[in-house]
C-alpha cells in the first residue's frame, strides 16, 4: 500500500466509512448531500425502503434512488441492499470532481475507488489464519471499480443466508453492493457455493465474485490478483 495514503474515518449517522481523498470535504460533504437527497425521497415513497424485492423509482426518484432501483434489479433484491455502494461512489466521484487524483471510499465494507498508485483491499471472512489475511492487489489501471461484500455472520446489513464472506467486483458500486447481498442470500452451506457463484457472475454488470463458507473459498469471473496481508 502506498505509504503517503491517509484514510480518514466518517460517521454520519449510523454509516462509518473511511476516505482516502485529498479532497475530503468534497466526498463527506456529497455524503450528508446524498443521504438527505435520499432520505427525502424515502419520506414520500416509503415503500423504498421496506421492499426487499426490486421497485421501479416515481418520477420525482433523485439520482442516488435511481442508481439504487437500477441495481436491484439486475441483482433481483430490494433497493436498499445498493444503497452502501451507491453513496459510496457517488461520494467518490465528487472528490474526483474536486479535483482529486484518487478516491477510495469504503463504505462499511463496500469500497469505490479510482486509484493513482497500487493498492491493497482486505478482504475480511472472519476467523483467523491464512483465510482471514485474504486481500485484492490493484493497479491503477484497474480503477475505477468497486469492490462490495455481504455476510450471514458480520455487518449489521440483511442477509437471508449464512455465507462468511461473498465479495463482488463491478464497475458500478451499486451493482456490486446489491449482487453481493443477492450472492450471500444464496449461501446457506458449501454446497450452495457453486451455484451462488454461477448466478453472481450472470449478474449483467458484474465482473466477478468471490465466496467464502466454511473454510471454503470459491472464485468466479475476473477478479484482482489475490494476495495474503502481512
Amino acid at each position: 500500500m502506498n505509504r503517503n495514503r491517509v484514510y480518514r474515518t466518517f460517521i454520519h449517522k449510523e454509516a462509518v466509512l473511511r476516505i482516502c481523498c485529498d479532497a475530503f470535504e468534497a466526498v463527506t460533504g456529497e455524503i450528508v448531500r446524498q443521504r438527505a437527497i435520499l432520505e427525502e425521497y424515502i419520506r414520500r415513497h416509503p415503500e423504498f425502503r421496506h421492499s426487499l424485492d426490486p421497485l421501479a423509482v416515481k418520477d420525482d426518484a433523485p439520482e442516488v434512488a435511481r442508481r439504487m432501483a437500477r441495481a436491484a434489479k439486475k441483482a433481483r433484491v430490494g433497493p436498499m441492499a445498493a444503497v452502501a455502494g451507491a453513496m459510496a461512489q457517488l461520494a467518490a466521484e465528487a472528490g474526483l470532481e474536486a479535483g482529486a487524483r484518487e478516491a477510495i471510499v469504503d463504505n462499511g465494507g463496500d469500497i469505490y475507488l479510482q486509484a493513482a498508485a497500487p493498492v491493497i483491499i482486505g478482504l475480511f471472512p472472519g476467523g483467523r489464519g491464512k483465510l482471514g489475511r485474504l486481500a485484492f492487489s490493484l493497479q491503477p489501471t484497474d480503477t475505477p471499480l468497486s469492490i462490495c461484500s455481504s455476510s450471514g455472520k458480520m455487518g449489521h446489513s440483511l442477509s437471508l443466508g449464512r455465507c462468511d464472506l461473498a465479495t463482488v467486483v463491478a464497475k458500478d458500486a451499486a451493482l456490486a453492493d446489491a449482487a453481493a447481498t443477492r450472492t450471500a442470500n444464496l449461501v446457506k452451506t458449501v454446497s450452495d457455493v457453486e451455484a451462488a457463484l454461477a448466478e453472481a457472475i450472470s449478474i449483467e454488470g458484474v465482473d466477478g465474485a468471490l465466496i467464502v463458507k466454511d473454510g471454503h473459498v470459491g472464485l468466479a469471473g475476473k477478479l484482482p490478483p489475490l494476495v495474503k496481508t502481512g
